[in-house]
């Protein structure tokens, strides 16, 4: 081989041959660091049937049985991390310039996520030691290279947080139920359909079980499933998009109005279709796919209010240098 061949092959962005025996020391204690990580929360992160692991257990509630892109409310989430992974590798420059020291507060974060993990373990809150997981991966850099460095990953890690299902939204459910229910019955009304809603149903006439047209808002239309994927969505989409930290925060908290109006949306075509033809056809396979369609609802309407906060942004004028 030539010194042309080896210097076409040859990235100089990465020479190792230039690494020194600090650099090598460094990479051999993230390693450490890294491993010890992976021991700690798979043998020793949770003591429920699901095993000890509390990595399993993660991947476990994210398809139910499994990952899946099709069961659980939490199916989104292995897209999570990776979603992470990328908002890092596009501020790579920054992170590589950014001014480094380390900091006593990151250790002070450091030792409050182990405290975390700790009382995750005894309570057998598994939901905690995720929790944990995530604060050492935003507090170790903290402590090794500072603030300069950790306020930049503040996003990147907090958007983790999506990955790890929370119990206390299943309480939403039947309220968003009953909510949807309401609305969606509005809109039939106002477009000349004879229904009203009995609890969380929708009957035609004589608005009892023995109706024709009758159809329950069951858990999977209460919106529970796509608000949460919502919520990542919109918080991902405005950290890329949109400037300015108040139209990010707009367009997330916007994620609410923005499934449920995708979810009435599902309802009301849904019971327009039981009307036309008959309940069990539409019950039956539109009911089925129409998930799809209303999640593709919900982000044309994310993408039409991201355009509009868009418009709101007056970028700053030019200065002109000439003489």
């Amino acid at each position: 081989m030539t010194p042309s061949d080896l210097k076409r092959i040859w990235n100089p962005r990465y020479p190792l041959i230039r690494l020194e025996m600090r650099d090598f020391y460094r990479l051999g204690m993230v390693s450490v660091l890294i491993t010890i990580g992976f021991v700690m929360f798979h043998f020793m992160g949770s003591i429920q049937l699901s095993g000890r692991s509390a990595l399993v257990w993660l991947v476990n509630r994210w398809g139910d049985q499994g990952i899946s892109m099709g069961s659980g409310d939490y199916s989104h989430g292995f897209l999570v991390p990776i979603a992470s992974l990328y908002v890092i590798w596009i501020q790579r420059d920054h992170l590589i310039r950014a001014p480094k020291k380390s900091s006593m507060i990151g250790l002070a974060f450091v030792c409050l996520s182990l405290l975390g993990h700790y009382v995750g373990v005894k309570s057998e809150l598994t939901r905690l030691s995720i929790l944990s997981l995530i604060g050492l991966c935003w507090s170790i850099p903290y402590y090794l290279f500072g603030w300069q460095v950790a306020k930049r990953l503040i996003f990147p890690c907090s958007f983790l947080i999506f990955a790890v299902p929370l119990n206390f939204l299943e309480n939403l459910t039947f309220p968003l139920r009953i909510v949807n229910t309401r609305v969606s019955v509005s809109v039939l009304q106002s477009i000349g359909l004879d229904v009203k809603q009995v609890g969380s149903a929708i009957y035609g006439p004589p608005y009892n079980a023995t109706a024709s047209l009758k159809l329950d808002v069951a858990d999977p239309c209460s919106g529970i499933r796509s608000l949460t994927a919502m919520l990542a969505l919109t918080a991902i989409y405005g950290y890329l998009v949109l400037p300015g930290l108040w139209r990010k925060w707009v367009l997330f908290l916007c994620a609410i109005p923005l499934a449920m109006a995708g979810n009435i949306f599902r309802i009301v075509s849904i019971t327009i279709l039981a009307e036309a033809i008959n309940t069990e056809l539409a019950t039956g396979l539109p009911h089925d796919y129409a998930g799809f369609i209303v999640f593709g609802f919900a982000i044309a309407l994310m993408v039409g209010l991201s355009m509009i906060l868009q418009r709101t942004h007056k970028p700053e004028p030019a200065i002109n240098t000439t003489l």
